[in-house]
């Protein structure tokens, strides 16, 4: 069994052609999902998903990108939105993005800290989008997490080796992405290959990266079978292991059963 632990189900060609997504995922081993909100649409959609659908999990949070369409957004509306359905068991994906900068610094911050209050008193694990913010993101994550710790999950984790271990010590996990099958991402792989496997998860972040030999094609969870093959490669693993110990992962952090 794999799970999906980031995907966009509701992104265009996917979420038209749902049914044959999910069945494509299936005959690859994939067989449960956790489709991610990036805005207030996004998550409309995530919900009529969620109602068709026993095997996919949803989260609500809006993408830093967005940040700046929704400085009004109050925690008590995030975790309003996460009751709506027992199957929303994430906040996010939020965080920082200073690569882009889609939206001021500052209103990416506030946000962002929005989300983790919303995680620490719903007990729900913040998923966390982080690019080129790492002593930011690390400063803000450190600081609230002696607050009230909370599960956090860095979602398509490319930071370096020192990032993650300081991260490994707020009990993060990290989710790897098709970025770590490139040829060009060597540093990425011995990041990967230094952190625990108890503290390993799988994504595609589909319809965005897609895996080698794939790369440039529009993702899909069903693809994911990639990414696995590689991790389970680098860590000297079966692929029946590996799936196993990710997914085990999953079930944890989030704290579901399946």
């Amino acid at each position: 069994m794999i799970i999906d632990s980031h995907c966009h189900l509701d992104y265009q060609p996917l979420f038209n052609n749902l049914k044959n997504v999910i069945e494509r995922a299936n005959n690859n081993g994939v067989k449960y999902f956790l489709t991610i909100s990036t805005t207030d649409q996004s998550f409309k959609n995530i919900l009529n998903i969620l109602k068709n659908y026993s095997n996919i999990f949803g989260s609500y949070g809006i993408h830093p990108h967005e940040a700046k369409n929704y400085e009004d957004l109050k925690v008590e509306k995030i975790i309003e939105n996460l009751s709506l359905n027992k199957n929303l068991i994430g906040v996010g994906e939020t965080g920082l993005d200073f690569y882009y900068n889609h939206s001021d610094k500052n209103i990416q911050k506030e946000c962002f800290i929005k989300h983790i209050h919303a995680s620490q008193q719903t007990s729900k694990t913040l998923i966390v989008h982080s690019r080129s913010a790492d002593n930011e993101m690390f400063d803000i994550l450190s600081s609230e997490f002696k607050n009230k710790s909370f599960n956090i999950l860095m979602h398509c984790f490319t930071g370096n080796k020192d990032f993650a271990h300081k991260l490994l010590n707020l009990n993060c996990y990290f989710s790897a992405s098709g970025i770590i099958t490139f040829k060009k991402s060597n540093d990425l792989a011995n990041t990967f290959k230094s952190i625990p496997n108890n503290r390993i998860l799988i994504e595609t972040d589909s319809p965005y990266l897609s895996p080698e030999p794939l790369r440039g094609k529009t993702n899909e969870p069903g693809n994911l079978k990639y990414t696995l093959k590689f991790l389970a490669n680098l860590k000297n693993e079966t692929e029946e292991n590996f799936s196993m110990i990710t997914s085990n992962n999953f079930i944890k952090l989030f704290n579901i059963n399946i």
